[in-house]
C-alpha cells in the first residue's frame, strides 16, 4: 500500500468533506481516493469516515488519526521539495586549469543537456586535490597515473619550429663537445609536474646524458610557452595544447607519457553516476578521445 498516497487522500477528503472535491485537491481521481481510503481503513481495522450520499464525515477514530496523517503528508512534501532542490543544486567540480574556456563552456552546456548544472573551479593538480579534501567542491578531476585513470591524454614535445621528424628523441638534445649555444630544455608545465609524469621524464633525461637543467618545471604554462616561442626549447604538452599555442607537436621517441584523470567525489561518494552521464563530455574537455571506464586509460 502507498501509505503516503493513502494519507494524502485521507487528509484531502477530510479537509473538503467529500471524496470528489477532496480527491481533486489531492491531485487524484475520486475512484483512486476512494480506493486509497478504503485500503487505509482495512490496514487500520477501523473506519475513518461515515459516508453519506453527499458527504464524508470523520469518525472519532478518523479525527484521532488525522493529525498524524497530516504530519506524514507534510513530511513527504518536505522530502520531495528537498530532493528537487538538490537536483537543481549545481555540481561544484574542480577541473584542470589547462582546459580552454571554450572546452569548459562546452562541458557545462553538455552537462545541462544531461540534467546536471556544473559550477566549475579551475585549478592545478595539487590544488584540486586540496579543495576536494576540504569539501569546497563536490568532486574533482584528479591527476592520477594512466593505469588508474578513467581518461588519459598522450603527451609529446612541441616546439616553435617543425623539426621535420615523426618523433622527437630526447637524446637529440644532448650537448656534444662541438655544440655551441645554450642547451635546449624541456619545459614541464604545472599540470604535468606530478611524480608519474615528472619522474619518468627525469629518469630518461639522466639515461640519455642530458644535463639536470635541461628538464625544468615552469611555474605556469604561459611562462613555459613563452620560453619555447623565444628559443629552441620544447614544451611537454598534449597535441591540443600545442595546436592552441601554434606549436609543432611530436610524440616522444623513447617513451610514452600520458596524463591520467579520475573523477573523485568528496566524502567518499560514488563517482560512477556522474561518469556515466558526463564521461564523453569530460573526455572531450580534457582532450581525451574516449572514456575508458573506471580503472582504465582512455585511448587518445
Amino acid at each position: 500500500m502507498d501509505l503516503v498516497g493513502a494519507c494524502r487522500a485521507f487528509v484531502g477528503v477530510s479537509d473538503y468533506g467529500g471524496f470528489t472535491d477532496g480527491a481533486a485537491a489531492s491531485g487524484m481521481s475520486q475512484s483512486v481516493a476512494s480506493r486509497r481510503v478504503a485500503a487505509l481503513e482495512e490496514r487500520f481495522g477501523e473506519r475513518l469516515f461515515e459516508r453519506t450520499s453527499r458527504r464524508a464525515v470523520l469518525t472519532p477514530f478518523g479525527r484521532d488519526m488525522l493529525p498524524a496523517a497530516r504530519q506524514l503528508v507534510h513530511s513527504a512534501d518536505v522530502l520531495l521539495d528537498e530532493a528537487e532542490a538538490l537536483k537543481r543544486k549545481p555540481w561544484r567540480l574542480a577541473v584542470p586549469d589547462i582546459c580552454s574556456a571554450s572546452a569548459l563552456a562546452r562541458l557545462v552546456a553538455e552537462a545541462r543537456g544531461h540534467g546536471v548544472r556544473l559550477d566549475l573551479r579551475a585549478a592545478g593538480p595539487a590544488r584540486r586535490r586540496e579543495i576536494m579534501r576540504a569539501q569546497q567542491v563536490r568532486a574533482a578531476l584528479l591527476a592520477v597515473p594512466a593505469d588508474e585513470a578513467s581518461w588519459s591524454v598522450p603527451l609529446g614535445l612541441a616546439g616553435a619550429q617543425d623539426s621535420g621528424v615523426r618523433r622527437i628523441y630526447v637524446e637529440t638534445l644532448r650537448l656534444g663537445r662541438a655544440s655551441s649555444g645554450p642547451a635546449r630544455r624541456i619545459w614541464i608545465q604545472p599540470e604535468d609536474d606530478v611524480p608519474h609524469i615528472r619522474d619518468p621524464l627525469t629518469r630518461l633525461r639522466d639515461a640519455v646524458g642530458l644535463r639536470p637543467a635541461q628538464v625544468a618545471a615552469s611555474p605556469d604554462l604561459t611562462a613555459a610557452a613563452a620560453e619555447v616561442l623565444c628559443t629552441k626549447d620544447l614544451l611537454l604538452c598534449s597535441r591540443a595544447q600545442a595546436e592552441e599555442l601554434a606549436l609543432s607537436w611530436h610524440p616522444i621517441g623513447e617513451t610514452t607519457l600520458r596524463r591520467g584523470f579520475a573523477l573523485r567525489v568528496a566524502a567518499d561518494g560514488d563517482p560512477l553516476p556522474m561518469e556515466t552521464r558526463l564521461g564523453d563530455a569530460i573526455a572531450r574537455c580534457l582532450g581525451a578521445d574516449a572514456q575508458a571506464g573506471t580503472g582504465g586509460g582512455a585511448a587518445a
